[in-house]
């Protein structure tokens, strides 16, 4: 389906407010220095910490954001489906967040004197795990929303069979329901690993940027840029690569056979 020609000249403009700014990075980094700028120990460290964490965080939106997928999902119906709309807002709300305040609103549960703080026998705050923490807070949207979205386009015809023939809900939800979203998982671990791997605002609140500690990728950006921007430039296009590629990744096409 093709729209009116107006549409056209838009788009190009969208199109461009999306490159320009790539094409301007791009144009910022001395090729002849690239690998030594990205491979500088500082750079090596931030990247390797930011790889570590946001893979942790992913595979914490794994364990927490699929349950709470299938938790929406289920209050769809039922005596708590009055309150989904306002449950649903909350869970997503980090999508919309101001960073700043994503990173305070951690501190003030997990900080020195945050609601847990005295639970957990100290803070949280300014550790490695902070790091993971922040950025599973902010990517865990992404998980909720891919699992629930597969759930509502699922029939359940498999798994009312499966019930008629005896199977307990556990073994319904991994023999059917698991295997019956899986694209959708892949496509929230996906989606949430690169938005882990960019956090900036809610980590430097919450975790700072100590280096070798807390100091990912993002963070040690922020500090090149005005020591050495060169290095920043550098550094960028690595995650610009890497978020293009996870989003071509995310969003590939996939053919699906008719069964006979």
């Amino acid at each position: 389906m093709t729209g009116p020609r107006w549409l056209a000249p838009l788009a190009a403009l969208g199109g461009l407010l999306v490159l320009l700014p790539l094409a301007g990075l791009v144009s910022r980094v001395e090729w002849s220095e690239f690998w030594s700028l990205v491979t500088a120990p500082d750079s090596l460290t931030a990247l390797q910490l930011s790889i570590r964490t946001a893979t942790a965080a992913t595979v914490l939106t794994l364990l927490l954001g699929v349950p709470l997928g299938f938790a929406l999902h289920g209050m769809r119906r039922g005596p708590l489906a009055p309150a989904r709309a306002a449950v649903r807002a909350v869970v997503l709300a980090p999508l919309v967040l101001p960073p700043v305040v994503g990173g305070l609103a951690l501190l003030s549960a997990f900080g020195r004197r945050g609601l847990l703080g005295e639970v957990l026998g100290g803070s949280l705050a300014f550790t490695t795990l902070a790091v993971i923490i922040a950025q599973a807070f902010v990517a865990m949207p992404f998980m909720v929303v891919s699992v629930e979205s597969a759930l509502v386009a699922r029939s359940g015809r498999r798994e009312a069979i499966a019930a008629t023939l005896g199977a307990s809900r556990t073994r319904t939800f991994v023999r059917v329901t698991l295997p019956g979203i899986v694209p959708a998982l892949a496509t929230g671990a996906v989606l949430a690993f690169a938005r882990a791997l960019g956090e900036f605002g809610a980590t430097l609140t919450f975790a700072g940027s100590l280096a070798g500690v807390t100091r990912t990728a993002p963070l040690d950006i922020y500090l090149l840029r005005e020591t050495d921007p060169e290095a920043a430039a550098a550094l960028s296009l690595v995650l610009v690569a890497v978020a293009i590629g996870v989003v071509a990744l995310a969003y590939r096409p996939v053919t699906t056979r008719t069964p006979r």
